[in-house]
């Protein structure tokens, strides 16, 4: 057996990629995302791929998947009903929140609401000090009649979160015995067990998200697996983190939170091994399917990862969402896909954050759709070819998206069709840009020093006018960039991680206990495998968040994996203030600094699959044309557009122009020089002409 598979399920699109004997085939497969079930959509796609000899059952030995099953039962609200147990005195935690405004003049700020609501959360007397000791002893009498209370009501999950239970879980623990001795199938989220580190409100958000999506994530994952035993699939399933690592099945209906971002976490870790594979090591990741588009940051090679994110923000606005104490590759996320509908608002036009979906879907899709949306404009523009739209499976009703765009937005706005088409393009483009400006120049990253990947099904199509706006001078859009997460996780490891919270000074004297933080960490991810992911081979990694004594938030810092000594302190002092003094301009030297969180990965060795080399199809000298338009160019006009299978190695196209392919499309401006490099993957040198 040497074959693999991949599936991604988006918002719009279910993508499959599959590699044999270590090497990515370039039979990509894409098919509309099924809803409710999205496992039914799955299904259709590993069928199409039997049916066509891409896939033999008998010859998979790996499933690799990546899911928004998670993600959406939170954004849509359709997780469990869930119950909050917490310290005596923090009932309202959840509404308060941290009474920061993320738009501080707007007088009706609009906040996403808790998951769940005060009538569902109830105080049990007890108290563990900040430092682990047992202030107020838990009231035994009132927990059993807690217990009794919570099941009379019908709740399908509990999460637990008391006050500082991450420094000593001993009340929590207890909570939860008593809980199953009560009822043993109920689910039962312990804070200390989903989130172990400060900051209240957080960890109580974390807990409570991943009491919310454990049933749906079970459920999901119980019938994904019966799905691919009717195919014969037999091989064990793995599924994408947040953090970018596989883990097994078990392990992610045990850890359902950790499955938020999962899909996207993929498409970083692709941009990061092509980048490697292209000796770039500084990227900017943007990833547009048809429902968001996401931005990333690759550093020296590695993907960036930040210790937490927010979920279903109002307005996609940071400070509005529900925060998740999680690893998770750092990502800024925005209502921009092809799917995203344009409506005017009081003269002027807006552009999501509502989609369209994969049903009805954009207007030109043909299914009862009848609000205009990113793709119709693109397909209004000339971008895209209304007979071949994802691989000829589908075709694109050119009259449809006219009459929505001129129906909806022509006469309110005073435009003909193709300025309103120009308008949602170039809209949808400057909202992406403000992101991109956010995991850049906002987090200290010249954005100038960096080289763009665009993939997604849309990602390639805005990807050069995105650029030229944000000054990146190079643009590489990767082979397979249309299901670009799905390659991506054939190109991925698993991962497992650790962390705990304990405050030290940063000083040689706490060197011995920094050394057994360390230890407990490796023990703890050995011992939460349980077997399941074999913890052999691979690496370990630290890292600690540190900050100068006083202020209220970290900075994560790697640190050398070996013995703990005051060269260690030493080191791991130095490398901060260096990440201070990137990040803030400058440094404080001789302040005390103290370590809040403490982090150890272990990574296993990534697969060695590489995408298959290929052969040009066609003559690069035919190309085909077709109006398109380009506004530096002064309006529509006729545009080369070329197969990229007929594009070999060394190939140079100049713009403007257009590069098919059966999953996505890739926009060359005019002034912009593309070049084949020798892996096949696209180099767009912005203003090269």
């Amino acid at each position: 057996m040497t074959r693999q598979v991949a599936f991604d399920v988006g918002g719009t699109f279910t993508d499959f990629a599959v590699s044999d004997a270590g090497e990515i085939l370039k039979t990509f497969l894409k098919v509309p995302t099924t809803y409710p079930n999205q496992a039914d959509g799955v299904v259709e796609g590993l069928q199409l791929l039997i049916a066509t000899g891409v896939l033999d059952p008998a010859d998979c030995d790996l499933a690799l998947h990546a899911t928004t099953i998670a993600t959406n039962a939170i954004l849509e609200r359709k997780g469990a009903r869930v119950a909050l147990v917490t310290s005596e005195g923090f009932r309202d935690i959840l509404l308060i929140g941290r009474q920061k405004r993320h738009q501080t003049y707007e007088i009706a700020v609009n906040r996403t609401k808790p998951l769940i609501s005060r009538s569902a959360i109830f105080e049990i007397r007890e108290r563990i000090g900040a430092g682990g000791e047992v202030i107020t002893e838990l009231d035994r009498h009132a927990l059993d009649a807690l217990v009794e209370r919570i099941l009379a009501e019908g709740f399908d999950a509990v999460a637990v979160c008391l006050l500082h239970s991450y420094a000593n879980p001993v009340h929590e623990l207890e909570v939860g015995q008593a809980i199953r001795r009560r009822a043993g199938d109920l689910r039962i989220s312990l804070s200390h067990e989903v989130s172990p580190k400060i900051r209240e409100y957080e960890r109580t958000s974390t807990t409570v998200a991943d009491a919310y999506v454990g049933p749906s994530v079970g459920q999901y994952i119980t019938s994904l697996q019966e799905a691919l035993r009717g195919l014969e699939i037999k091989p064990s399933l793995s599924i994408m983190q947040s953090n970018g690592g596989l883990i097994a099945t078990e392990l992610a209906c045990r850890m359902p939170i950790r499955l938020v971002e999962s899909g996207p976490a993929a498409g970083v870790l692709l941009c990061a091994a092509i980048g490697r594979d292209e000796g770039l090591s500084s990227l900017l990741t943007f990833d547009m399917g048809g429902t968001t588009a996401k931005l990333g940051a690759v550093d020296e090679g590695e993907p960036a990862i930040v210790s937490g994110f927010e979920v279903d923000a109002a307005d996609y606005k940071k400070g509005s969402g529900l925060p998740l104490n999680i690893s998770s590759i750092e990502l800024v996320e925005i209502g921009a896909g092809g799917g995203s509908v344009a409506h005017p608002v009081m003269g002027l036009l807006q552009v999501g954050p509502k989609s369209a979906s994969s049903w009805p879907g954009p207007a030109c899709y043909g299914r009862g759709g009848i609000h205009p949306t990113v793709t119709d404009a693109n397909l209004l523009l000339g971008y895209l070819a209304a007979e071949s739209f994802n691989n000829g499976t589908m075709t694109l009703d050119v009259e449809a998206s006219r009459r929505a765009v001129e129906h909806h937005l022509s006469g309110s706005l005073g435009l003909s069709s193709a300025e309103a088409a120009w308008g949602i393009h170039a809209l949808a483009t400057n909202n992406m840009e403000r992101a991109l400006r956010i995991i850049s120049i906002e987090r200290g990253r010249d954005p100038r020093e960096y080289t763009l990947i665009a993939f997604g099904g849309a990602g390639p199509l805005h990807a050069a006018r995105l650029a030229r706006q944000a000054s990146v001078g190079k643009v590489l859009i990767p082979v397979g960039a249309g299901v670009g997460s799905a390659v991506g996780l054939l190109r991925a490891a698993p991962k497992l991680d650790a962390l705990a919270t304990e405050i030290l000074s940063l000083a040689p004297e706490n060197a011995t206990r920094m050394a057994e933080i360390f230890i407990s960490l490796e023990d703890k991810i050995r011992d939460s495998s349980n077997g399941i992911t074999a913890v052999k081979g691979g690496s370990f990694s630290r890292s600690i968040y540190l900050r100068y004594k006083g202020q209220g938030f970290e900075l994560k810092v790697p640190v050398p994996v070996g013995a703990v000594d005051d060269g260690y302190v030493t080191h791991a002092r130095a490398a901060f203030e260096e990440t201070y003094r990137r990040i803030y301009g400058a440094a404080v030297p001789s302040t005390e600094i103290e370590a809040v969180d403490w982090l150890v990965v272990w990574s296993a060795d990534a697969p060695a699959r590489h995408m298959s080399a290929g052969e040009a199809v066609a003559s690069p000298a035919s190309p085909t044309r077709r109006p398109a338009y380009f506004p530096e160019a002064g309006g529509f006009v006729d545009c080369n557009v070329y197969l990229r299978a007929a594009l070999p190695p060394g190939s140079i196209v100049t713009g403007p122009a257009i590069i098919a392919e059966p999953e996505t499309t890739t926009i060359v401006l005019p002034g912009d020089r593309l070049e084949v490099t020798r892996l096949g993957n696209l180099l767009i040198t912005i203003g090269a002409e």
